[in-house]
């Protein structure tokens, strides 16, 4: 019996709190576009796009906002949340990946027979645009559950229940350099890393991902020396349709060592209560663009410490790919060039080995828990791990200075 077949990742969803601003620090600073809408008679979902990078926020109305049934939207018989479950969670979270699969009974039976907590049974939504068919799965990591749907027999621009607005996109919004989701990160307890991806493996078919030289199969990656203590594992999934775009998001589970004293991660699991995705990052084709036009609309990113850009190494390590330190530094963007092999693609040339660069956004929430990152791969395939150092520190000055 074969574990679930994901096709791609259709979206991420949020269940927010009353006060927080997600919703509007999406469009205005980091250039999502509002595209369609559902309201419901004690909540309303709002879905938010850059390139394939799809993101929905699920908010409950406000009293004044509150409508009667017959005024909810016209498709949609349900009164509740569509596609994701009921919040639960008492602080603003990311809790729910959505994947799209085929045949949606066949999976669900797979998944109860695997001994797997379906939140949400089989349950079909229609409305002139056909149908889809969706189920919800509970994790094995804290809060998060994976809503698996086949949209196959849908022709509408998102899915059913949803109104879709038609807004003209301003130049921010239609630039194109954000493409798609590169991977998430899961925030987990000391020692969860393993029974976490033998889930993933078994239910959805997650394989393990080496990102280093010295990441062990079973023991993961082990980041250690003065003030930093941190284990990163990482896997992929297979896709089970290969005519799509090779896109697929990587889930990356970072864990604090024994040992440590107050950090983020740490940090991450008392104020979320528990484990849950700790940030997101988005690919760009142009991190510079991108990270300046967010600035410039109001986004606040960590700035890693100065001794970074003037390290003797790291600064061979910038020129040696033809970029300017100033233009990096100026945009507190990191760069991480692979440990292993030589660049092979005609963009990095004969001699370069494969890099990235990467920039990390400060919490989004009024807690010290989700934030977003910004990642432009030139032929490297890990996540920055030569650069935890330099975040790791930079985080933990934050985190002192609102200590």
């Amino acid at each position: 019996m074969m574990p679930a077949l994901l096709n791609r990742i259709c979206h991420i969803g949020f269940h927010i709190v009353e006060g927080q601003q997600l919703a509007s620090n999406l469009v205005q600073r980091f250039g999502f576009e509002l595209f369609a809408t559902r309201v419901a008679e004690w909540s309303k979902q709002l879905a938010f796009r850059r390139g394939d990078a799809i993101f929905v926020v699920n908010e409950r109305l406000k009293p004044t906002e509150q409508v009667p049934p017959a005024s909810s939207s016209g498709h949609c018989k349900e009164k509740g949340i569509l596609y994701d479950v009921e919040p639960q969670h008492a602080v603003s979270t990311a809790s729910n990946i959505c994947f799209e699969v085929e045949d949606i009974p066949d999976v669900s039976q797979n998944l109860r027979e695997r001994g797997c907590q379906l939140l949400v049974p089989p349950t079909t939504v229609a409305d002139e645009g056909g149908s889809v068919t969706y189920c919800v799965v509970k994790s094995v990591v804290g809060n998060i559950s994976h809503t698996l749907l086949d949209r196959s027999q849908y022709s509408g621009l998102f899915l059913p229940g949803f109104r879709v607005v038609d807004e003209t996109r301003n130049e921010f919004q239609a630039d194109g350099k954000v493409t798609h989701f590169d991977h998430i990160t899961f925030a987990c307890p000391q020692g969860s890393s393993q029974a976490v991806v033998d889930w993933y493996k078994n239910c959805l078919g997650f394989r393990r991902f080496l990102i280093h030289e010295q990441d062990h199969v079973c023991e993961g990656y082990r980041i250690q020396g003065p003030g930093v203590g941190l284990r990163l594992t990482a896997m992929s999934y297979s896709r089970s349709d290969s005519t799509l775009p090779n896109r697929d998001c990587k889930f990356v589970l970072a864990e604090s060592l024994p040992g440590q004293s107050s950090n983020q991660v740490d940090a991450f699991l008392k104020q979320h209560g528990g484990a849950g995705i700790q940030h997101v990052a988005l690919y760009t084709s142009d991190i510079v663009g991108t990270a300046a036009a967010m600035s410039k609309s109001g986004a606040n990113f960590f700035k890693p410490p100065l001794a970074y850009y003037s390290d003797k190494g790291k600064e061979q390590e910038i020129k040696r790919v033809g970029l300017e330190i100033g233009l990096l530094r100026d945009h507190g963007i990191l760069l991480d060039a692979d440990t292993v092999g030589e660049g092979s693609s005609e963009s990095l040339g004969p001699v370069r080995k494969p890099y990235l660069m990467q920039v990390f956004t400060k919490p989004l929430f009024t807690e010290e828990t989700f934030f977003l990152e910004l990642i432009e791969r030139w032929g490297a395939t890990g996540f920055g791990e030569g650069n935890v150092r330099a975040l790791w520190q930079s985080v933990q000055n934050y985190m002192d200075k609102y200590a």
